[in-house]
């Protein structure tokens, strides 16, 4: 397939935040309005941040790195400017630094979205974290090592894992 051969997308249907396309015989999903995300790989004291957060397509709460969207409510927002907004808001910690680490794709056979993945530097606590009055997020802080016996336990009680998380596991 070459992809400069098909026609352009096609909206089939669009919401607030989310569109439905069809290129060709394609039908993928992606935002609305070209926003974009970041993920946030910080760490404190020797133990990486992580988050879980209730989560409706799944239906479940989920264990994930702190994120947020990139424009979503500041049309100039960078991903550099939200990693530290969305790292204070969810978890309660802030940056002096942080670094661009590349563009990934969680399904890039079924939505178009990717993410920036990005390392925070300097890291220090300035707040309690728990995101904002519409979230439920709780913050865990989580040794490198005891990552994958943390997502263990945490599948078996019920809760989902972002695919990112695949980062610290050692198959």
């Amino acid at each position: 397939m070459n992809l400069d051969d098909l026609p352009p997308p096609e909206v089939m249907w669009a919401g607030k935040y989310v569109r439905a396309l069809k290129r060709g015989k394609w039908e993928y999903a992606s935002r609305t309005n070209n926003i974009g995300a970041v993920v946030i790989l910080a760490e404190f004291e020797d133990k990486v941040i992580l988050i879980d957060q209730p989560r409706v397509p799944p239906d479940c709460r989920c264990v994930e790195l702190p994120a947020g969207l990139v424009g979503d409510e500041n049309p100039d927002a960078t991903p550099e400017t939200t990693a530290i907004k969305e790292l204070e808001e969810e978890t309660g910690f802030t940056a002096e630094r942080i670094e661009r680490l590349g563009t990934f794709y969680a399904s890039p056979g079924m939505v178009s979205e990717g993410f920036t993945l990005v390392r925070a530097h300097g890291v220090r606590r300035i707040g309690t974290g728990g995101g904002d009055e519409s979230e439920d997020i709780r913050v865990h802080l989580v040794p490198r090592a005891e990552i994958p016996n943390f997502i263990e336990q945490k599948r078996a009680e019920g809760f989902g894992v972002d695919v990112k998380l695949l980062l610290f596991l050692n198959f």
